[in-house]
């Protein structure tokens, strides 16, 4: 086997996450990847991929880790199984890509990471949002130093609207935290040199889940030093808010998906700032023209390109070496919190 031979994939789990993210990367990249089987408990979805990839067809996950042909497995069943599944196929000598969130609890995080440092697998999470243009342009902007010493980030998540499926269920690990708290806690911890902060949450399950998993959610994350993060996530939210909002002492940024605008000055062009605790003239506010900078940039998001980004990577690592973009301890830093929060606001 050369670095340049395909790597042969079993995907559990053929449902949107399953078909509509990873088999889709997977049909896009055949120089790279082969899916040589998968497993569902239905037999039209199993038709479906033996049809696209002419591969292996099983209804129990038991059978697809024992194809000795599977070499890596994305594990993209419903949240509760995951530690699970993922552990028993590295045991069984393949490396695992895993669905968000990682695991249910920190336990299983633990177990996972534990299992990869035994069989020596490669172990890494379905976290494709680090690669979304509206992060990487955040990023950028922060790393740039022009909105000087941050104060405050905020991530929104959300919009209005039912749901009714088993991603509403508590028993099978549903619910807004799990799903999308698991893209933004883990771009907020990114963001903060932290990986154990100060955690607020608050969540409630609203009529608007059909289920008994949580609907809105808020998250506050206090590092020991740099900004707060502030992350909503809903589904009550009838307006369109901005992604990110960046709050720092030389300007702000505010980012959305398709475009971003940040605003910001130089102190060194600034007049000095005095104190001054005389009378202010005719009894005003304090006022001043300040030497604001004004940039935009559109953002282009593109989620399919993105997904196809994280499984290049993840062929140089297991072909070449590389290093792994998204290791596992990255991702336990986010489960740690995720588990805060459901200890402090119980749903």
């Amino acid at each position: 086997m050369t670095d340049q031979t395909p790597i042969n994939v079993g995907i559990a789990g053929l449902g949107r996450t399953g078909w509509n993210n990873h088999a889709n990367a997977f049909a896009h990249l055949p120089d790279l990847f082969q899916v040589v089987a998968v497993c569902d408990p239905d037999p039209k979805r199993q038709a479906e991929a033996v049809k696209r990839f002419d591969c292996m067809a099983y209804g129990e996950y038991g059978a697809l880790v024992a194809d000795k042909a599977v070499e890596l497995m994305v594990v993209a069943t419903p949240s509760h199984l995951h530690a699970v599944q993922a552990i028993s196929a590295m045991q069984a000598g393949q490396h695992v890509i895993v669905e968000k969130p990682m695991a249910s609890d920190l336990a299983g995080a633990d177990e996972m990471i534990a299992a990869a440092e035994e069989s020596e697998q490669i172990l890494t999470v379905h976290q494709n949002l680090r690669y979304s243009a509206d992060f990487v342009k955040v990023q950028e902007v922060i790393a740039s130093g022009v909105l000087g010493r941050l104060i405050e980030i905020r991530i929104h998540n959300g919009n209005f609207g039912r749901r009714w499926d088993w991603q509403t269920l508590q028993r099978y690990g549903g619910g807004e935290l799990n799903n999308s708290g698991a893209h933004s806690i883990d771009m907020g911890m990114l963001l903060i040199d932290d990986p154990e902060p100060t955690v607020f949450c608050h969540m409630e399950n609203t009529p608007l889940y059909a289920g008994d998993a949580d609907s809105h959610v808020k998250v506050i994350l206090k590092p020991k030093s740099g900004p707060l993060v502030e992350i909503n996530i809903t589904t009550a939210c009838a307006y369109p808010q901005p992604t990110w909002l960046v709050l720092g002492t030389q300007g702000s940024m505010v980012c959305g998906r398709e475009e971003a605008n940040w605003k910001y000055f130089d102190p060194d062009e600034a007049p000095p700032l005095v104190l001054d605790e005389n009378p202010t003239p005719d009894r005003s506010y304090n006022r001043e023209q300040l030497p604001w900078k004004e940039e935009r940039a559109a953002i282009v998001n593109d989620g399919a390109e993105n997904i196809r980004t994280l499984y290049r990577s993840l062929y140089a690592s297991i072909r070449k070496g590389a290093e792994l973009a998204i290791c596992p301890e990255s991702v336990r830093a986010q489960i740690a919190v995720i588990e805060r929060c459901r200890e402090l606001s119980p749903v």
